[in-house]
């Protein structure tokens, strides 16, 4: 049995040692967390892309580009952030305006969260399509739009919309449009421009992982509206009108009716 040197026993006890076992296994979470990290890009970026893909060719970003709908189906969203207005909800408000104006609606269907007395989406947007001078009985309110799959779903099972057109901004379009065709509602969308805030990367970064939620949740998960009830046909409530020669204002059909 050969004797060992001191070289041979230094060498063994630094290969053996705690720090290099330790840093061995660093570089191996390392190598491990970095493809991790990879295939999560890869994943959320084909995702993204893919979202975007299925909704070409059902945005438009111009009133006039725009198919007529009957129903023009309002996502809701704050009017205030702070005491700030909120440029989300302007660009869809007078994006409805315009759509009644153009004549590519005959109405609407404002959906979004009624959380407490102070706060109520729909009942908002409401009254300032009322104060345009768009008549009453041509807006519906769902109050249990709390999310983009509850208010989708409502507009389909609920109020017996199958084409109608979604009002918000570009990039929401395509998970709404995703929604929507999954639960086989032709749906089109109108996509309203959005303000360019300095956190625009942090809005962006959201609606990816939006987009991943969007799939667990029709994919995997089945989740369904936080209500559903009764059905609410509202296009046999819409009254029977014609256009008149100045908008917005409707003139009654009175020949239809006789």
């Amino acid at each position: 049995m050969s004797k060992l040197s001191w070289t041979d026993i230094k060498d063994y006890w630094h290969e053996t040692s705690i720090w290099h076992l330790a840093l061995r296994a660093l570089k191996m979470l390392i190598l491990l967390g970095s493809g991790t990290t990879l295939c999560v890009i890869l994943l959320l970026s084909s995702v993204d892309f893919w979202m975007s893909y299925q909704a070409q060719g059902r945005i438009h970003k111009e009133v006039e580009s725009a198919p007529a709908r009957d129903i023009a189906l309002i996502l809701g969203t704050s009017k205030y952030i702070g005491r700030t207005l909120n440029p989300y909800y302007t660009y869809r408000i007078d994006a409805a305006i315009e759509l009644y104006k153009q004549q590519k609606v005959r109405g609407f269907l404002l959906s979004g969260d009624n959380a407490h007395r102070s706060y109520n989406e729909p009942w908002t947007m409401k009254r300032d399509l009322l104060r345009a001078g768009i008549p009453e009985e041509l807006i519906f309110l769902d109050y249990a739009g709390f999310r983009t799959l509850d208010s989708i779903v409502r507009a389909k099972q609920i109020f017996n919309l199958n084409d109608f057109t979604i009002v918000t901004q570009t990039f929401h379009c395509d998970r709404a449009l995703f929604i929507a065709n999954y639960y086989k509602a032709d749906a089109i969308c109108l996509g309203v421009p959005s303000p360019k805030p300095r956190s625009w990367f942090n809005v962006r970064v959201r609606e990816v992982f939006a987009r991943i939620k969007a799939m667990l949740d029709v994919y995997i998960m089945n989740t369904q509206p936080k209500f559903l009830g009764p059905q609410e046909p509202i296009l046999d409530m819409l009254p029977k009108y014609e256009y008149g020669p100045i908008m917005p204002r409707f003139v009654p059909n009175l020949k239809a009716d006789s």
